[in-house]
């Protein structure tokens, strides 16, 4: 009899330790799934913000201009653009004073920010050509697009880049077209003002024989031609009003400024900077400091 009751122990103490494992061994492979935030947190991981597009703004003006630049370095230094990474450069021809060499070189020790094309200063004798034909065999990458700006324009850079981002990046042909009544953006061409081509149209003004051998004429309207006898730039954007001569200084090319502006141009005296520059209030973010009072 005792030996009976030992076994029964014995096997009631087994049977219990079975079910125990069995409950373990059940909640091991019947728990739930990982709860929902997991999967979550991986896609918000992997997932990757939208890829800004990149712009690179010539500015053509002449080697002996350093007040203008120095003035635009301040303009465009305290702008930018969350969607767009834009570069902007000052453009001219080969230097041919000996204080250019030391002041220029000072310069680009300072902001690296100059490109010295191989060519005479001039407006309308091939400047325009060079910039855009040199860009692909000198610059270290591509942008998706370049634009090509006179050295009297205000760019507000934000409105600039809100402008081109829903634009394609192949083919483009975008600014102010002229004449300026004209609505049309392929009637004619662009002001030489600013206007912005695509890389690949950069690319076929440095291989293409059209504008190769028809550089001498008003720059911004041999672009148009370029464009026009290479059946090119089928995608094309005038921006007006957005972009216009400051009042009163080119007749229909010019009306009163707006909030909405991307560009204006003919500012050639420094009351009407000042006057640009009060009513788009940029220095607005001039923080607070015991050490200046404006």
């Amino acid at each position: 009899m005792l030996k009976l009751r030992i076994a029964l122990a014995t096997l009631s103490a087994f049977s219990i330790l079975i079910f125990l494992f069995f409950i373990l061994f059940s909640i091991h492979f019947k728990s739930p799934p990982l709860p929902p935030t997991y999967t979550t947190i991986t896609l918000q991981n992997t997932s990757s913000p939208q890829q800004k597009f990149s712009l690179l703004i010539g500015i053509l003006t002449r080697p002996d201009n350093y007040d203008r630049r120095h003035f635009l370095r301040l303009i465009y230094g305290i702008q930018s653009s969350p969607i767009a990474q834009i570069d902007v450069k000052f453009v001219f021809c080969n230097l041919t004073k000996p204080e250019q060499r030391v002041f220029i070189a000072l310069e680009i020790m300072r902001f690296n920010d100059i490109i010295i094309l191989n060519c005479s200063e001039n407006m309308n004798s091939g400047k325009t050509y060079t910039y855009f034909s040199t860009l692909p065999r000198i610059l270290s990458r591509q942008y998706d697009y370049v634009m090509k700006a006179d050295d009297d324009i205000f760019i507000r850079l934000e409105p600039l880049a809100l402008s081109l981002q829903p634009l394609p990046r192949f083919d483009l042909y975008y600014g102010f077209v002229i004449p300026c009544p004209i609505m049309n953006p392929f009637v004619h061409y662009m002001s030489g003002m600013g206007f912005v081509l695509s890389w690949d149209l950069v690319e076929w003004i440095g291989t293409s024989e059209i504008p190769k051998n028809q550089t001498f004429g008003p720059e911004d309207k041999m672009v148009g031609q370029w464009l026009n006898a290479g059946n090119k730039a089928k995608n094309r954007v005038s921006n007006k009003p957005a972009m216009y001569d400051y009042p009163g200084t080119n007749g229909r090319c010019s009306h009163q400024l707006i909030t909405d502006t991307v560009a204006v141009h003919r500012l050639k005296r420094w009351e009407q900077w000042l006057h640009v520059l009060n009513f788009f209030n940029v220095t607005k973010d001039v923080e607070y400091s015991k050490l200046y009072n404006l």
